[in-house]
């Protein structure tokens, strides 16, 4: 049956989500191979890691899109709608290109059902609409992809980059990639091509040895954040550098936050990467200009001044705990509103937060398959010894109707953050 709007387009899509996650490469293969390797058909930049990816993509982009290349993007999950997931130029894809993608997609999804194969997930339907869109779609010069879970079995790991970026690395999706650090570097670590350059952001010792030999077992030039490269801050000014000179001072960075300055950095080596082996012309005015706008939803968003109401996606350990650090750097009292995940490791997420100084933490929940329930709110705050309101919309009203000098920071899954900034853009405006 022929899908006939995008509301029939999005239902068909979002249904296939109940097949949950399945990593493998060979439902991707099977549809790359009818749709004659879309894939193959542009130049690539892939990016791995728990956190930091769409970060360190926008920076990127906005580099590449002030010197004038038309740069396609793969993202996830959306903030505002859905269609920002597949993006030219930071624009999303029209509801009609949707449409199109999807029917192009759904017969071969129902072939490979029939199939030992089965049926293909969301993210892969989506990965297929993507790069069938770059390739027939709409015209790219290079395209920025960010992988979905893991690495190695990530339906994006079917495309041959450029170069490959890995950012941090945490303890995260645990039930997919391993138990360990080393085990769930090794998964990140396998979208690492033969002869592909890979430039890496990971800052533990063990993370940085399986990443490193990864990288030699496939010949693949290798280069790490605070080794080869690095981001400086001396008297409150920027200053790119390598340790051969080539060198960018007075840097202004869009994204609020201290890591964003590491982000940056490895969007900055990566540029210099395609000027001198792949023939790219960024100069460093594109450089600068590409920094300073870059902006993306949900990532240290102040969202109003009176009162200060800053939404972040802090969706695990790591995350939370860099968001602390930044929350640390805010003076005058502070409360953090968070809902986090119940698969989550919501125990150190909350002790993390509970420690950051003149802070009160409250513990919320929404309506999402994987959320807390109100009951699992009002246990684990008890238990942790914390505020909560499952009414998320209730506590925010507070919020907003407030005066005070308190500063407020919204944070936890990605879903939650998504459906708090389209509520307070509509309260606020």
């Amino acid at each position: 049956m022929t899908l006939k709007t995008y509301e029939e387009a999005l239902e068909w899509i979002h249904g296939t989500l109940r097949l949950g996650i399945k990593p493998g490469l060979a439902r991707m293969e099977y549809m790359m191979e009818k749709l004659n390797h879309p894939e193959r058909a542009n130049k690539w930049i892939h990016i791995a890691g728990t956190n930091g990816k769409g970060s360190t993509l926008t920076f990127i982009r906005n580099c590449l899109e002030a010197a004038d290349y038309t740069t396609g993007t793969f993202t996830s999950p959306y903030i505002e709608v859905f269609n920002e997931r597949i993006s030219i130029n930071g624009l999303p894809v029209s509801d009609e290109i949707i449409v199109t993608l999807a029917n192009r997609i759904k017969p071969l999804a129902e072939e490979l059902k029939e199939t030992t194969y089965g049926p293909p997930s969301e993210f892969e339907i989506i990965t297929a609409m993507m790069f069938l869109c770059f390739a027939e779609y709409k015209k790219i010069d290079i395209g920025i992809i960010e992988v979905g879970l893991g690495g190695r079995l990530d339906s994006t790991n079917i495309l041959t980059p450029l170069i490959s970026v890995i950012t941090t690395i945490g303890m995260d999706h645990m039930e997919f990639l391993g138990n360990t650090i080393e085990q769930i570097a090794s998964e990140k670590a396998g979208i690492i091509k033969p002869g592909i350059p890979i430039v890496s952001g990971a800052s533990q010792l063990e993370v940085k040895k399986v990443i490193k030999e990864i990288a030699a077992t496939n010949k693949a030039s290798y280069v790490e954040l605070n080794k080869d490269f690095f981001m400086r801050v001396k008297d409150g000014v920027n200053k790119y550098e390598t340790t051969y000179g080539s060198d960018i001072d007075h840097l202004e960075i869009g994204l609020q936050g201290l890591h964003q300055l590491d982000n940056a950095a490895l969007a900055i080596k990566v540029i210099q990467y395609l000027n001198t082996f792949e023939a790219f012309s960024i100069d460093e005015e594109s450089i600068k200009i590409g920094l300073k706008r870059a902006f993306w939803p949900g990532r240290m968003e102040e969202i109003a001044s009176e009162p200060f109401i800053m939404i972040d996606g802090a969706h695990n350990p790591e995350g939370i705990m860099t968001l602390t650090r930044s929350i640390k750097a805010f003076s005058g009292y502070k409360k953090v509103i968070v809902s986090i995940l119940a698969d989550k490791d919501y125990q150190e997420m909350i002790q993390t937060l509970k420690n950051i100084p003149d802070c009160e933490v409250l513990l919320t929940t929404f309506v999402y398959p994987r959320a807390m329930t109100a009951k699992q709110v009002m246990q684990v705050g008890e238990i942790e010894g914390i505020a909560v309101n499952p009414n998320w919309k209730q506590e925010l009203t507070k919020i907003t109707n407030s005066k005070t000098d308190t500063k407020f920071f919204i944070t936890g899954s990605l879903y939650f953050i998504a459906e708090v900034r389209k509520y307070l853009l509509g309260t606020l405006s």
